[in-house]
């Protein structure tokens, strides 16, 4: 009966799921939409301390930020339901198509369909950025660490590390620049669960030995361990999201097999088409959910030789492999976050974390801005004008109007079925 009570809840993160476009930055924008100005799940300030300590753990920081409001309202048994809602529709779409696709690259959906997500992603990373800056930005110090953390993460936007290392420089400058007093920050002590630590810890440890013990005795289980393998190790040390996570995955399927070392060392190494691998990589950011569903895409494709009940297996060793590590690390590591919220020095900290944040957002929406064409000399008049009124408009709709995220993100789509 108590899980009766969240199905509005679970309902509203279906629907985020089936229209949350654009990658993490622009779920942050539909999040605060969503779950704080719409049901008010969370506070602002709340979406921004989650979004501020996913940003500091590997994995797939949206997904981990929405297991976190679903772990805030029903504790493990809703954030485990919220988890398996919000990654299941992408899912089970990216491992459709690795049933879809040929060897040529081709694909039944016509990419036109979604020519004005990314701009509507940049609309609304805009108006995250533009709500955040004046929830948080309100002295001279925050604006200088805001302005710092926008200018590196934007030349270091791809760097894996550029996300936690300037995050955590916000926290240190803000140690030392804030010299108010500071309040009695009453938390509430959570024990912490050191049962994931040993979990996540085991099954690394555990699929790396099976894995090496299945390439080296040639097990008929050896694709599947060695698959798993892959992408636990990939979700556990991924920062950056899914810019990060698929030229790793490039690097391991397409790249390193070509090597002759490695054909040599392993000839049954796992390989995959190079034009397979692309498509998968374009449509998953046409889809809804997280970027990191190309798991399910690409587990598919290595099972696709073994008939279609093993890619189907190949899809949910995907989809667990990628998923399971930031579910276990950011499920252990938040009741720790939020005891040490007790000290002074990381309220402090706080404050400066928050504006790295939305220095973070900015950049990131002036990094996605340079892959949209707003030029009328340049580009395509007619698709610049179309571009520069899709992002103006997703903005104003967001600040002015009570429209639903997931209204505006149909709206893109049928948008880009008419031109």
């Amino acid at each position: 009966m108590t899980i009766l009570r969240h199905i509005p809840f679970l309902r509203a993160v279906l629907l985020h799921s089936l229209t949350a476009f654009g990658g993490p930055q622009g779920h942050m924008g539909m999040m605060m939409k969503t779950f704080v100005e719409k049901r008010r799940d969370i506070t602002e300030q709340e979406l921004l301390d989650f979004n501020a300590f996913c940003q500091l753990l590997p994995g797939a920081s949206s997904t981990q930020t929405l297991t976190l409001i679903g772990f805030k309202r029903g504790r493990l048994p809703l954030a485990i339901l919220t988890l398996i809602i919000w990654i299941l529709p992408a899912s089970i779409l990216m491992g459709g198509l690795s049933f879809l696709v040929t060897r040529s690259g081709d694909h039944a959906i016509d990419p036109r369909l979604f020519r004005f997500i990314q701009p509507m992603a940049v609309g609304f990373l805009a108006f995250a950025s533009i709500r955040t800056f004046t929830l948080i930005i309100r002295n001279r110090s925050a604006r200088w660490i805001m302005a710092s953390a926008m200018l590196l993460t934007y030349y270091f936007f791809k760097s894996p590390w550029i996300f936690p290392v300037v995050i955590l420089l916000g926290g240190v400058v803000s140690n030392f620049t804030e010299f108010k007093s500071m309040p009695v920050v009453k938390v509430p002590y959570r024990p912490v669960k050191w049962g994931n630590l040993l979990i996540f810890l085991g099954i690394f440890l555990l699929s790396g030995v099976f894995s090496e013990l299945a390439r080296k005795h040639e097990w008929n289980e050896r694709k599947g361990l060695n698959l798993f393998e892959n992408f636990y190790r990939f979700g556990s040390f991924v920062f950056g999201g899914g810019d990060v996570l698929m030229p790793m995955m490039y690097e391991q399927y397409v790249v390193r097999p070509t090597d002759k070392r490695i054909q040599e060392r392993n000839p049954q190494v796992i390989h995959l088409d190079k034009k397979e691998f692309l498509t998968g990589a374009g449509m998953v950011r046409a889809i809804p959910g997280p970027v990191f569903s190309i798991a399910s895409y690409t587990g598919g494709l290595v099972m696709k030789k073994e008939g279609g009940s093993y890619q189907v297996v190949g899809c949910i060793i995907g989809v667990v492999g990628i998923f399971l590590p930031s579910a276990l690390l950011v499920l252990f590591f938040y009741p720790v976050w939020n005891n040490l919220l007790r000290y002074h020095w990381i309220y402090r900290a706080l404050k400066g974390i928050n504006a790295a944040v939305v220095g973070i957002m900015v950049a990131s929406t002036l990094f996605l801005m340079r892959d949209i064409n707003l030029s009328v000399i340049t580009g395509e008049p007619t698709d610049a004008i179309l571009n520069l009124l899709v992002i103006i408009g997703t903005i104003l709709l967001l600040l002015f109007t009570r429209i639903r995220a997931p209204y505006i993100a149909l709206s893109c789509l049928l948008l880009g079925w008419f031109f």
